[in-house]
């Protein structure tokens, strides 16, 4: 090759890699505005009691305590389909936590992802969510966080794969996948078929589902990189490594609730059960952890907003046929192990106070879904409700993993997903097997 060429291609692609790299930090760079020299905010009780609140709408201790130690101290691993992320010191110590950080630098964090010395921050803390999250709301949370006692426990190391671990690739990503909030825009525009009265809370639903309820984070499919896939909000998806189902919010035949009555859904957010539905999996530590905690005027928000979304059907899959010899296999292990709590018809039973105790298997739309996911995980690790003031004393299912082989998990799930009306596709061994293998969250 001509020496003249040869340098001119090398200049060139340094060129276009210089004009890249300087696209990427100005990308990353988005929305940011000076940090002031000193502190501005000035806590006061009723701010750090709202800031208490909204840290539990946010479900922030969920990933920031490790079991049994101490809360908001960090530590928490969060795997990931990269590696593991380790959650930080939220306390106000010095040292280890935010206690040398200003109202302006968890602002930061919180709507554009930057960490106090600058450094991008992973996704695994939602702010993709909680860039939508008022500057008035991040200082309430400020100010709580700063008010409670210091725990001096030093941040983990991210144990992420190469080139994960990288913030040349943490910067591309967000380059491609992220977008500060504009501050300025408007509140949500409400459809125009929602009554005028109902407006104000469907704005609230709308900011408390999609910024500090960070709902997206699990019931929103995600691409091969890990974003969030664009035009798939709420629609359903499995969870990266729980790898249990979070249903589509937009789909009635999954989790939406446009035709549920208001009350029912504001029933479920706070109390893990309704009439219609109740909550497992990682959403029972949602509702435990967070949901239960809701104002009753928030409740509401979040259900008017819910029962507005666009509602769009998936495709129903086809059905098969379910042998005769698997239906009758399941039918012993029913009367055998099921029967006698959730009813020889798949009725379920109430307590004695009339409330739901074992949801009905007949119609239940968690027990017919496409993907059977988490009906076999519920089968084999078992089903636990949260306790909540509105529910204090819930029932659960045991496991049945130790006592119920592969063909009978699929046998007996294939024959719910068949009888009293149901009809959908039978569950075969190997869907026992990988749900088996897979993590419980």
């Amino acid at each position: 090759m001509n020496p003249q060429r040869f340098v001119r291609l090398v200049s060139g692609a340094m060129a276009a890699l210089g004009i890249s790299a300087a696209a990427i930090v100005a990308l990353n760079l988005r929305g940011e505005d000076p940090l002031p020299s000193a502190e501005t905010l000035k806590p006061t009780p009723a701010l750090v009691a709202q800031g208490e609140y909204l840290t539990r709408v946010g479900n922030c201790m969920a990933c920031h305590t490790v079991q049994g130690g101490a809360p908001f101290a960090g530590g928490r691993g969060i795997e990931t389909p990269f590696g593991v992320v380790y959650s930080s010191n939220l306390t106000p110590d010095k040292a280890t936590g935010l206690g040398a950080w200003t109202s302006a630098e968890f602002w930061r964090a919180m709507h554009n992802g930057r960490g106090k010395d600058g450094r991008l921050l992973y996704p695994a803390f939602p702010y993709t969510s909680y860039t939508h999250v008022t500057r008035e709301d991040s200082d309430a949370i400020f100010a709580y966080l700063q008010s409670l006692a210091p725990v001096a426990q030093a941040n983990k190391v991210h144990a992420l794969r190469f080139p994960y671990s990288t913030q040349a690739a943490l910067g591309v990503w967000r380059a491609l996948f992220f977008t500060p909030a504009d501050v300025a825009q408007p509140a949500a525009s409400a459809p125009q078929a929602l009554a005028t009265a109902q407006v104000p809370d469907y704005q609230r639903g709308a900011y408390l589902v999609n910024g500090l309820g960070h709902c997206a984070a699990c019931h929103t499919p995600r691409n091969s990189l890990g974003a969030e896939q664009q035009g798939q909000a709420l629609a359903g998806g499995l969870i990266p490594v729980q790898n249990w189902l979070a249903p589509a919010l937009t789909d009635a035949a999954q989790a939406g609730v446009q035709r549920w009555p208001q009350a029912d859904v504001v029933a479920l957010l706070k109390t893990g059960v309704a009439p219609q539905a109740s909550v497992i999996g990682p959403m029972a530590e949602v509702v435990f952890r967070s949901t239960q905690y809701l104002s009753d005027a928030d409740a509401r928000a979040m259900a008017v907003y819910l029962q507005a979304l666009p509602q769009h059907a998936a495709t129903p899959a086809k059905q098969a046929v379910a042998p005769v010899s698997v239906m009758e296999r399941g039918a012993k292990v029913y009367e055998a192990q099921c029967a006698q709590c959730h009813g020889a018809q798949g009725q379920g039973a109430k307590d004695e106070a009339g409330q739901p105790a074992f949801p009905p298997l007949a119609g239940n739309r968690a027990v017919v879904l496409a993907d059977p996911t988490n009906l076999v995980r519920v089968v084999l690790q078992g089903g636990y409700l949260p306790a909540t003031a509105g529910n204090p004393r819930p029932h659960g299912m045991p496991p049945f993993q130790h006592l119920l082989g592969d063909e009978d998990v699929a046998a007996v799930t294939t024959f719910v997903r068949n009888s009293w009306g149901n009809q959908a596709a039978g569950v075969g061994t190997i869907e026992v097997y990988r749900a088996r293998e897979r993590r419980s969250p």
